[in-house]
């Protein structure tokens, strides 16, 4: 049995305040509200031979210091309303977790499954969730784990960045003066300048409201319980069709997936044209390239499949998604208000539960050269899917994934068997592979809507 202790880690830092959410923050709260999960984020790692006690707790007093968005917990108003609360300084607890002769590998996993689990008191905990696993005395592994308000993919990229950067030394790392932490971007956004780019959104997204259909999925012929279903493929055919494509369209591989999934979409649903929420990393705005805190939002992009070549679509859909993405940057309240009114003007609900999720951070343009039709031939026997989780809490009605791998493509759809079957939610992946092997091998592919 393993034996847990604590050390409390003091730390202080720049910047402490109370104000509303960003827009990021408010968009990511949402979900974590409809999925009834923190959406936590983080694992279990090996830590180098020789690290101490005393480098986790500089570590942990770093990050805890350096980053406004994990010291920030939340202040709930009359009406449930959240608002952020930045504190400058505080305690927070390491957990020291003896692996009392266990394979510490095994007791990290199942730190890391109590830290994700647990639920958050988001009004008193810290978001950060930090322990150590010892064998005989020594450091052999780290759990870290945090809720999505503090970060997303990008965000944590900029973390895993500062630590590495640190004046080994010191401890410090550069100044994040010149970033626009959340306290900021709230004020920004009830700037006008945020006023008339939240308008230019909605006036981008009711238009689309106004003139997509309404519905997307007809129902499920296969409803399960447990209710929502997640599963996931791998292929290394897919990820060398995917950059063929890419090279011979002059785009890049987010792009070909993202009209892969809109084909197999319509193809799926008999809608055209393909309906699709993406997630837009927002960081090529101003303040925003190396902020730790969540800054993701949707854009909404109706694609166009029918009576076209694929590589027609690809280009299609990278004159509409990069359109799109100017408008993904918005009061998510006012849009589920502007959702409302067209659907009461409209006289239907509108299906708008979609979403496609690029989220490749390291591996997301492989370098190097072309690959050639024999390579994706010769993969073509190794994509495999699997079924991952299927539980009661909520996901969205259909989501789509694009994981962050080295030299292969992982994706996972997360879905809700009351309105695309199980065969469906597969369905959406190895269409989506088979569409891009074929496409890459003969460019005059057609979608087949």
């Amino acid at each position: 049995m393993t034996t847990v202790n604590q050390i409390m880690v003091s730390f202080h830092g720049e910047g402490s305040g109370t104000g509303e959410l960003s827009w990021g923050q408010r968009e990511i709260w949402s979900a974590m509200r409809r999925q009834q999960s923190a959406i936590p984020v983080g694992g279990c790692l090996p830590l180098p031979p020789g690290t101490t006690l005393d480098d986790m707790v500089a570590e942990l007093r770093f990050n805890m210091s350096r980053h406004q968005s994990m010291r920030t917990r939340l202040r709930f108003d009359a009406d449930g309303r959240p608002r952020q609360v930045v504190s400058a300084s505080g305690e927070i607890a390491l957990e020291i977790v003896d692996s009392d002769g266990e394979d510490p590998a095994e007791v990290g996993e199942r730190v890391r499954q109590r830290y994700w689990t647990t639920e958050y008191d988001y009004t008193a905990e810290w978001p950060l969730r930090m322990g150590v696993v010892m064998r005989g005395g020594v450091a052999t592994h780290v759990v870290v784990v945090f809720h999505h308000l503090v970060s997303d993919g990008f965000g944590s990229l900029v973390i895993t960045s500062d630590l590495a950067e640190r004046d080994p030394v010191t401890g410090q790392a550069g100044s994040p003066a010149a970033l626009m932490q959340p306290l900021e971007q709230a004020r920004w956004q009830a700037t006008p300048a945020g006023v008339r780019q939240h308008e230019m959104a909605m006036r981008h997204w009711e238009g689309l409201l106004r003139a997509i259909p309404a519905r997307r999925f007809s129902g499920s012929d296969d409803p399960r319980e447990p209710r929502y279903w997640e599963g996931e493929l791998t292929s290394p055919a897919m990820h060398a069709a995917v950059r063929m494509i890419a090279a011979r369209t002059a785009t890049d591989a987010g792009t070909v997936l993202l009209a892969a999934f809109a084909v197999v979409l319509a193809r799926l649903t008999a809608v055209n044209p393909a309906v699709v929420r993406t997630v837009v990393s927002n960081r090529f705005r101003p303040g925003l390239a190396d902020v730790v805190s969540p800054v993701n939002q949707t854009s909404l992009c109706a694609l166009d499949v029918a009576d076209a070549t694929f590589d027609e679509v690809v280009r299609r859909t990278r004159q509409r998604s990069m359109a799109a993405y100017k408008y993904a940057y918005y009061d998510p309240e006012q849009l589920a208000e502007l959702v409302a009114r067209v659907e009461s003007e409209r006289g239907e609900p509108l299906d708008i539960s979609c979403f496609f999720n690029d989220r490749r951070v390291r591996h997301r343009d492989a370098p190097g050269p072309e690959p050639t039709a024999e390579q994706v031939q010769a993969a073509a026997d190794r994509t495999a899917f699997r079924w991952l989780r299927r539980q009661d809490r909520p996901f969205e009605r259909l989501f789509v994934h694009v994981e962050d791998e080295p030299d292969t493509l992982v994706l996972t759809v997360c879905g809700d068997t009351h309105h695309v079957s199980p065969a469906d939610l597969r369905a959406c992946l190895t269409g989506m592979a088979a569409l891009t092997t074929e496409a890459a091998l003969d460019p005059a592919t057609r979608t087949g809507v």
